[in-house]
């Protein structure tokens, strides 16, 4: 258990604490050969780890197992660096890469900051917009598709998912003949008509909403809403997470705003016919005979 904690206060060490060390001279906490880490570095190594890591240095010697893990990993960063690892290829290209990603994120935090809370104007028109979402249901009408197993599953969802009619694959493939002859229809219920499993799935359903596939003692079960009654909540009861929800809208409509802007001050050129010949997009019977293309090609 101690192994796997250093082990685990060292990783997290090397994830988080990023900061380089002073090399200038003055008052040390830490020195290796003639590099100096000061408290104030020590600090800035403390602050970027988040809190479930500061948890494993509480105590009164906190502070000497916290620089003893820094000890750790700079002496680890060192003898990287003397047998050349920062120099080889591999490692050039996971630092470029993690340079364009740290750039990128960057970029978007900085456009994120321009973006306000939303207005309570903004929060009433939304809620006005969208009030399907905030009404609880207390009567629903129901439809099901009930398949035998993970085989049948799976045929449901792909054809429910390509936009087939939920009625006409219930009439094709469910077990429940009863309601199969009707599209699956089920007719209405109200809260605590159906098992407990189905009744916490069913009633947490939009109208015209799927649910996931339901393993029961009777088969897989897929269930529709088709009807709903119910009580929409009030705009102050559902104001706080409207700010959430609200907010998150302007900052995806920023996101892809950026990107279309983005995109239209470069020349972007799509090779659709060099792009067709990527194995990776292709089945393995395409890349077989891309294989024998190119060995006919080496013997010419």
């Amino acid at each position: 258990m101690r192994v796997f904690c250093i082990m685990l206060c060292l990783f997290l060490l090397l994830t988080f604490g990023c900061k380089k060390a002073d090399m200038s001279g003055g008052d040390y906490v830490i020195k290796i050969d003639n590099q100096r880490i000061s408290e104030k570095d020590l600090k800035k190594e403390f602050e970027a780890l988040p809190d479930m890591a500061r948890s494993f240095f509480a105590g009164p010697d906190g502070a000497e197992k916290f620089a003893d893990e820094l000890v750790k990993k700079e002496v680890l960063y060192i003898e990287a660096t003397k047998r050349g690892y920062d120099k080889k290829e591999d490692f050039q290209k996971k630092l470029e890469e993690f340079k364009k990603i740290t750039l990128i994120n960057q970029l978007l935090e900085e456009e994120m900051k321009k973006i306000t809370q939303p207005t309570d104007q903004e929060l009433k028109e939304y809620y006005e917009k969208h009030k399907g979402e905030f009404m609880v249901n207390n009567q629903i009408r129901l439809s099901q598709i009930v398949v035998k197993d993970q085989e049948k599953a799976k045929e449901v969802f792909e054809r429910l998912q390509k936009g087939e009619d939920f009625a006409k694959v219930a009439k094709e493939l469910s077990l429940d003949k009863n309601s199969a002859k009707s599209g699956g229809d089920l007719g209405y219920f109200k809260k605590g008509e159906l098992n407990k499993e189905l009744d916490n799935i069913a009633f947490r359903l939009k109208k015209d909403e799927v649910s996931h596939p339901i393993p029961l003692k009777d088969g897989i079960h897929f269930i529709k809403v088709t009807d709903a009654k119910g009580t929409v909540q009030d705009f102050d009861k559902v104001k706080h997470f409207l700010v959430q929800k609200v907010f998150s809208e302007k900052q995806r409509t920023a996101f892809e705003k950026i990107l279309e802007d983005t995109k239209k001050k470069y020349k972007i050129e799509l090779n659709k016919d060099a792009l067709k010949k990527v194995a990776l997009f292709q089945s393995p019977e395409q890349q077989g005979s891309n294989m024998q293309d190119k060995k006919q090609e080496t013997k010419k």
